[in-house]
């Protein structure tokens, strides 16, 4: 049995959802639960999702949505990252919409929803200044000819990826990535191409611009209940946009193994990186790196002990940390402890985390372990 446990809040999700589908209400929702759902639990999130009237799902890979299925869930959904032509076989037994773009994945898509006796949707990945996956307008037009000519694909979706527009709050660029989309598929549509489902914006597009939701919007971060970015709230503001009211959806709880008393002048585990400089009480967490808990908040970070902070002394290990609750006289094994999240008046944010570490909201929650479970309340 697991000693940390990950709590999932249902009302959160929806909430989030329901922000929104009242942002776009024009396109179908389209929330990414690639990455164990943004380390917040794929398919507890994805059957929340389900149940509260998501449109679709977007994955990253084929397992993901293969364990959808096995869960029972039915929304059609988005394979984001690449599915190699030897895998098309069973993307199509799970009735996928997969990007493209290459030949040879639409030619393996055909054989397979052709001997499957069913219909495929792809997505053709358009470049537009990203430079990662995505192929240029005459590839991009012979795809959609080759689509167009081959049975059992459909060429349902044309997409692509901004490259900037969460890190600064000068879209220009992003702008010309808009202005790139919308040229290519009027020249594709002027050729007989039009594609069902236009899919560029991510959170921060969702958000900012309206005029780039098109007919379906894949929302990542921000439906469990986190910014983009500070620069993605500050530009909210400066362009008067609505801002959702965002509620984060994931807890990260521990307890306390052990408390124990650090003489004054003696140092805390491994490098010697903390000395005590007051008699000490610490308590003794079961969790570290191996769990997701980052090595570089060492030092740094604070977790909550019955509504009280107590910082983080020495550094993470890969199974344990250890807390200072001097200042929690109440603190004592088995109590929980609150990693992420909120106990009394005070909250550890995935944000703070995330600044104390060096990275980005979106590491934290992702690299929490899979094996953790993720408990629906």
């Amino acid at each position: 049995m697991h000693l940390s446990t990950v709590k999932i809040s249902r009302a959160a999700l929806a909430h989030n959802l329901a922000q929104f589908r009242r942002l776009a209400p024009g396109a179908l929702l389209a929330p990414v639960v690639k990455a164990n759902a943004y380390g917040h639990g794929l398919v507890p999130v994805a059957q929340i999702l389900e149940r509260e009237g998501a449109d679709q799902l977007c994955v990253n890979a084929l397992y993901e949505l293969a364990a959808l299925r096995a869960a029972k869930v039915r929304l059609p959904v988005y394979v984001l990252g690449w599915v190699p032509p030897q895998q098309m076989d069973l993307a199509a037994q799970l009735d996928a919409s997969i990007v493209v773009f290459d030949g040879e994945t639409v030619k393996a898509a055909s054989e397979a929803a052709t001997t499957h006796g069913t219909a495929m949707g792809l997505h053709i990945k358009l470049e537009t200044g990203n430079n990662r996956q995505g192929v240029a307008l005459p590839e991009a037009l012979e795809l959609a000819q080759l689509i167009h000519d081959l049975p059992g694909v459909t060429f349902e979706g044309l997409s692509s990826h901004y490259a900037d527009i969460e890190d600064t709050t000068d879209h220009q660029f992003a702008k010309g990535q808009l202005t790139r989309f919308n040229e290519a598929h009027d020249t594709l549509v002027k050729a007989g191409h039009r594609p069902r489902l236009r899919n560029f914006s991510n959170s921060a597009a969702t958000i900012l611009w309206s005029e780039t939701q098109f007919e379906m919007v894949r929302v990542g971060i921000s439906m469990y209940g986190m910014w983009p970015s500070k620069e993605t709230c500050v530009s909210a503001v400066m362009l008067h946009r609505e801002k959702p009211e965002l509620r984060p959806v994931l807890e990260w709880t521990t307890r306390i193994a052990q408390v124990k008393e650090v003489a004054t002048g003696e140092y805390v585990g491994y490098g010697r990186s903390y000395r005590a400089t007051h008699p000490t009480r610490l308590a003794i967490l079961p969790v570290g790196y191996y769990d997701g808990y980052a090595r570089h908040l060492s030092n740094l970070a604070h977790v909550l002990v019955n509504g009280a902070i107590a910082p983080v002394r020495g550094r993470v290990c890969m199974n344990i940390i250890m807390v200072d609750v001097t200042d929690v006289p109440n603190a004592g094994v088995g109590d929980e402890v609150v990693l992420l999240g909120q106990s009394g008046d005070c909250r550890v944010t995935a944000e703070e985390l995330a600044q104390w570490g060096g990275t980005i909201n979106y590491e934290v929650t992702t690299r929490i372990n899979d094996t953790l479970p993720r408990v629906v309340v």
